[in-house]
């Protein structure tokens, strides 16, 4: 069983919703709040600065509903639908909800739903563990309300850009898009394929074509190694007998 708690956000527009699942969270032992949220607006900015595991989320919110708001998370994460309206479970259960608690809901019930949760993580921490990101050869993304399986072989670069990562593929003029950061999808690629060269670029290095005055080539794009990140690409490249001028 893994040590490691699993981070949560709650997001509700009422207080006491909030306040009354924060407190199931804290008598929790292997919950940890990170964040909690009056609007999914405010909820989008939390999940960009720090990813969660896991989102207490209610349904029915101004703006942007909590449905709505499932989509655009990073495929990390996952959704706890939290709700006083029960015509929403279907569409709950189709965006891949971990569970629907229903308004109002006690200890005991919150219970049952975060432990569904703890199980389900317990299984993806152990199954990274089993086959680690060496020996991965695909990638999940979630994109236009789609998961994705892209080959690790046919990415070119990762491009991140504002809350959004285009990824270039092999003979594809245009990228796929997703709503996630580079630091998470960094931690998840294969180290000796993927190497982070600037603030905004992840490159495959089998495609880089040629390294010159601090810039690499890479499908005829010129990505410029930041200052940042030089010492560890200058590293890969000595190892591999590459010259950087």
């Amino acid at each position: 069983m893994s040590t490691r708690k699993i981070t949560c956000l709650i997001v509700d527009d009422e207080p006491m919703a909030l306040n009354l699942v924060e407190s199931y969270i804290e008598k929790t032992p292997f919950l940890e709040l990170k964040h909690k949220c009056s609007s999914a607006i405010e909820a989008m900015e939390c999940v960009k600065k720090e990813p969660v595991d896991l989102l207490f989320l209610d349904i029915q919110m101004p703006d942007l509903t909590g449905i709505e708001f499932s989509k655009m998370l990073p495929k990390e994460s996952r959704v706890i639908f939290t709700t006083a309206f029960d015509q929403y479970a279907l569409e709950g259960f189709k965006v891949e909800a971990l569970d629907y608690l229903l308004k109002p809901f006690d200890y005991a019930e919150f219970l049952v739903a975060a432990n569904k949760a703890n199980t389900w993580f317990e299984l993806v921490w152990a199954q990274k563990t089993d086959n680690p990101a060496v020996d991965k050869e695909f990638l999940f993304i979630k994109s236009e309300h789609k998961q994705l399986r892209i080959k690790l072989a046919d990415v070119l670069y990762f491009e991140g850009l504002k809350d959004y990562i285009k990824i270039w593929l092999k003979d594809n003029p245009k990228p796929i898009l997703t709503l996630m950061s580079l630091k998470s999808l960094e931690e998840e690629l294969p180290e000796t394929q993927f190497l982070r060269i600037h603030r905004s670029f992840i490159v495959s290095l089998k495609n880089v074509e040629t390294i010159e005055r601090g810039q690499i080539l890479i499908n005829k794009e010129r990505i410029t190694v930041s200052e940042h990140y030089k010492p560890k690409f200058l590293d890969y490249i000595n190892r591999n007998s590459l010259d950087f001028n």
